[in-house]
């Protein structure tokens, strides 16, 4: 089947033209700088509601739309999710403390494209666990990401992942993951970080799609607040996640959302 902007494979998934790939650098290029600029305005005594207001002027200077304010109801530019906060924490008037670690999420669209991508910031200064953890996260999404490569299956890149982290008894969230974009938010497939090798639809040339592996300390298991958005480890175990939009090249992944400043990671300093 066939549709503008490329073929729909049998698992519904596009595969984008030659074209398209532009495109989703341009926005990768556009969400990699806010990220690289926010990292200064993590610091104790910083509120995360005060980092969402920079990070909505920043998309805002960038020319681009902020993808999350309005959407499912969400107000803010960015989900910031600090220490047993997994994903999706909404940001607030509360301080955060030396030590703190956290998880900035950031979507925008430029030109009708998506780019998405998350990375982990640390306030004042960081813990052994947590650096190991953090440490940990990063290197499991190049593990995933060098998986990507026409004719492996996502299968592959979630077995990747999942092999890396409990290698290091730690344990990879089964709650959420990744997707599909390009000229929409969320699409088709779901990018486990986690599964067998050879399973799961096969990666083909012109997929767009995030890879962003969710960590815990201690066990995997998640639970939403009563806000339907914020989740959190059921241990109250650090998490950490870190989050890149990739699409399928001839000869393995092109990542659309790298560091200009190359602050991917929060030790860069």
């Amino acid at each position: 089947m066939y549709e503008k902007g490329g073929r729909i494979t049998r698992e519904g998934i596009r595969i984008h033209e030659p074209g398209d790939f532009a495109g989703m650098h341009v926005a990768g290029r556009v969400v990699a700088r806010i990220l690289d600029d926010i990292a200064e305005h993590v610091f104790p005594g910083q509120t995360t509601a005060e980092i969402d207001r920079i990070i909505t002027a920043m998309v805002a200077a960038h020319g681009a739309t902020s993808a999350t304010i309005g959407y499912r109801g969400y107000q803010h530019a960015s989900c910031i999710s600090v220490n047993h906060v997994v994903c999706h924490g909404i940001p607030g008037a509360k301080a955060l403390k030396d030590g703190d670690i956290l998880n900035i999420d950031v979507t925008v669209i430029v030109d009708g494209w998506f780019g998405d991508s998350s990375r982990m910031y640390v306030a004042g200064n960081l813990s052994r666990k947590a650096e190991r953890l953090i440490q940990v996260t990063h290197d499991a999404l190049m593990k995933g990401i060098e998986a990507v490569r026409p004719g492996n299956t996502f299968g592959d890149i979630g077995h990747a992942i999942q092999a890396f982290v409990e290698a290091h008894r730690m344990s990879v969230v089964r709650d959420f993951c990744g997707h599909g974009l390009g000229r929409v938010f969320h699409a088709p497939p779901n990018v486990l970080h986690y599964g067998r090798p050879g399973r799961e639809a096969v990666l083909e040339e012109g997929m767009f799609f995030t890879i962003e592996p969710m960590v815990n300390l201690g066990r995997p298991e998640t639970k939403v607040l009563a806000d339907d958005w914020t989740a959190v480890t059921r241990d109250k175990s650090l998490s950490a996640q870190f989050e890149h939009s990739v699409g399928v090249t001839a000869n393995g992944a092109d990542v659309f959302t790298l560091s200009p400043a190359g602050k991917f990671h929060p030790t860069w300093g």
